[in-house]
């Protein structure tokens, strides 16, 4: 097996064995971060049968979905979302993690090839308010989320948060106990959402334990980005 296929294991064992510790019953999906890794990394993954990749920066994106249309991949875009990029990312991907502003999200509607299927979405919240990170705040969260429901060629599945980074468990818990509560807030509402897509490499066990649904993984499976 490869490094990078030894990694997968590993990190899909965790994923289940926290699961199992902390009793949750929710499934967890893995997302592969594949930006600034080449195509061949991310075909090597896919061969361990990894089939998620996130992409941050679109024409990076586009380039490796040249090099690997033989590969059924399914790409997310969790990357900050400039309205001249909206069509483009409206055409060539399956998930939108980054939404924080209607705007763009009436863009990505309206830019959804018709032969596709709606766009899966995610709010982007920011919790912790840093202003050099994208994402809506909290007492925002309802009338974005009501206005992408209206929008046909959209469907909100839940909400993305890239809390502050830390090595302090007890600060990643509250951060992501924040996200949480943002997200039952909403199905408090009658949202019908099923996806919380928190935690990354160096965090991705406590965003586990506080009902993540979807992990983004990058170093943790490719090694450090050059």
């Amino acid at each position: 097996m490869t490094s990078i296929s030894n990694r997968l294991q590993d990190i899909l064992a965790t994923i289940q064995s926290v699961k199992l510790a902390g009793q949750h019953q929710q499934p967890v999906s893995l997302l592969a971060v594949s930006k600034a890794q080449p195509a061949a990394a991310i075909r090597e993954a896919y061969a361990a049968g990894q089939a998620m990749f996130g992409e941050n920066y679109l024409q990076e994106a586009l380039d490796k979905q040249t090099q690997l249309t033989d590969l059924n991949i399914e790409w997310h875009f969790i990357g900050p979302i400039q309205s001249n990029k909206t069509q483009l990312i409206a055409q060539h991907f399956a998930w939108v993690h980054s939404i924080d502003r209607l705007k763009i999200a009436q863009r990505l509607n309206d830019a959804r090839p018709a032969n596709l299927p709606a766009l899966q979405v995610c709010i982007q919240v920011n919790v912790s308010h840093e202003a050099s990170k994208s994402g809506v705040a909290p007492d925002k969260l309802a009338a974005l989320a009501t206005a992408i429901t209206a929008l046909p060629q959209l469907k909100l599945r839940g909400l993305m948060a890239i809390p502050e980074p830390s090595h302090d468990e007890n600060k990643q818990r509250v951060q992501f106990k924040q996200v949480r509560e943002c997200y039952d807030a909403l199905s408090a509402e009658g949202f019908a959402l099923d996806t919380l897509s928190i935690g990354m490499s160096d965090d991705y066990k406590t965003a586990i334990a506080q009902g993540a649904t979807i992990v983004r993984i990058g170093s943790a499976i490719f090694g450090a980005r050059k």
